[in-house]
């Protein structure tokens, strides 16, 4: 029996691009039989050794095409509803919902695309505990259970382990996908990762 495909997914719980390929990538998964392993990280010490620029060093003319135009036409293309602003919390701690996720095990899609949806498209602020509690419970899941579990070492370790890897193995922004060690950057990649699912690209 063929072992079932992996992909690995890096990507961080404030990520405007993860959240414009989050009901992709399980589409893309559920038809190939594949399986996602989310792996949320720490975003800047990720930036920051691949050597990516802070935001607020970013050009004006940078900042309105990536996380202005592109992310509009995105949006329309996916049929993704999003704000048409940098969201109010986009720069509170990331650990909590991060680690929820980790903690989610089986459930990891449903919560992931809440939480993005919820910073995205509702403007929540993801690092309040009331907020993450509500968002778990809209998609029938133990928000109590899931914050607790989010601040264990067990879970933290995990958080850090995914951070470390992902500086280990190159990647630079938010959402990566890994198909058989083969990296792709961002969701406008995810046919091709649709691709490396059915066939490897050449070495």
């Amino acid at each position: 029996m063929p072992a079932t495909p992996i992909i690995e997914y890096f990507y961080s719980a404030h990520s405007a691009y993860a959240y414009l390929g989050a009901w992709e990538l399980e589409r893309i998964a559920k038809a190939a039989g594949a399986q996602v392993q989310h792996r949320p990280f720490d975003f800047m010490p990720v930036m920051d050794a691949a050597g990516g620029r802070r935001f607020k060093d970013r050009t004006q003319a940078h900042v309105d095409y990536f996380f202005g135009r592109e992310m509009v036409r995105w949006a329309e293309w996916r049929g993704l509803p999003m704000i048409r602003h940098r969201p109010t919390f986009h720069d509170n701690p990331l650990h909590l919902a991060n680690g929820m996720i980790i903690a989610s095990g089986a459930d990891a899609a449903a919560l992931s695309q809440a939480i993005l949806q919820a910073h995205w498209r509702d403007d929540a602020d993801i690092a309040d505990r009331a907020t993450l509690n509500a968002i778990a419970q809209a998609v029938e899941l133990d928000g109590s259970a899931l914050l607790l579990a989010a601040e264990t070492d067990t879970v933290q370790a995990q958080h850090n382990a995914n951070t470390q890897a992902a500086i280990a193995r190159n990647v630079f922004g938010s959402p990566t996908y890994f198909v058989g060690g083969d990296m792709f950057y961002g969701q406008d990649r995810l046919d091709m990762v649709a691709r490396a699912l059915d066939k490897p690209f050449a070495a």
